[in-house]
């Protein structure tokens, strides 16, 4: 007697119709905190700009809350303490 496997069928996920469109997308509705930035500890070192992994933190260190997910990576690698999390009231 021979077993016959069962065919599955799977849908493809993932996949990017239009390569670029996250830009045209404003993500960071769903954030829970947002992250504030004093400018007066802030010295322009680079870091929160280096490791936001949506790149929201522009080249002058400017935060782009279209964009900002609320991780806080920005926040807890800020060496001065420039930046802090505080509640999202929407």
């Amino acid at each position: 007697m021979v077993k016959e496997k069962a065919k599955v069928l799977i849908t493809k996920g993932a996949v990017i119709h239009e390569p670029g469109n996250s830009t045209k997308n404003k993500t960071g509705n769903w954030r829970i905190l947002k992250p504030v930035k004093d400018s007066k500890k802030c010295t322009k070192c680079g870091l929160c700009w280096m490791y936001c992994p949506e790149n929201a933190i522009d080249e002058k260190f400017r935060i782009d809350m279209d964009d900002c997910k609320g991780c806080g990576i920005c926040a807890r690698e800020c060496p001065f303490g420039a930046i802090h999390m505080e509640k999202e009231e929407k």
